[in-house]
């Protein structure tokens, strides 16, 4: 069972690594993760690499957003089928029709102490030129 994500859509981890860091958490863990239109994955940023695998559904956008400001578009499932989002680089997805089931594997391991969701309000403060990007993709 799917359950909701804090950042908009659903999903559910479905590998937790026994490998172990120092402070005890899983080295590598993954996620199924549904987004469907019109909903929207908000802008945050991870403390880890996570890298995206496009499944099946309609293709998916991700939208980063680099440290000076500058955007970025990925599209999965539309030739390109993964993509790796850097640790710290700010971002979200969207889903034009339909919906988009991927995975995202996460390392290390994805912990919620790692996620960060700004608000808008913050992150027009930190990017001020990039207000249309930010409304589309905040909450």
């Amino acid at each position: 069972m799917l359950e909701p994500h804090p950042e908009g859509g659903f999903y559910r981890r479905v590998y937790e690594s026994d490998l172990l860091r120092e402070d005890g958490r899983p080295l590598l863990t993954s996620i199924y993760y549904l987004l469907e239109a019109p909903d929207f994955s908000a802008l945050h940023r991870l403390k880890s690499d996570e890298q995206w695998h496009f499944y099946a559904g309609s293709p998916i956008t991700l939208h980063e957003l680099g440290p000076a400001g500058e955007p970025a578009e990925i599209v999965l499932g539309a030739g390109a089928f993964q993509h790796t989002v850097k640790a710290g680089t700010l971002f979200g997805a969207t889903v034009e029709r339909g919906y988009a089931l991927v995975g995202c594997t996460v390392v290390p391991g994805f912990d919620f102490s790692e996620f960060e969701m700004p608000s808008r309000a913050q992150l027009l403060a930190e990017f001020p030129n990039q207000y249309e990007f930010i409304v589309r993709l905040s909450r």
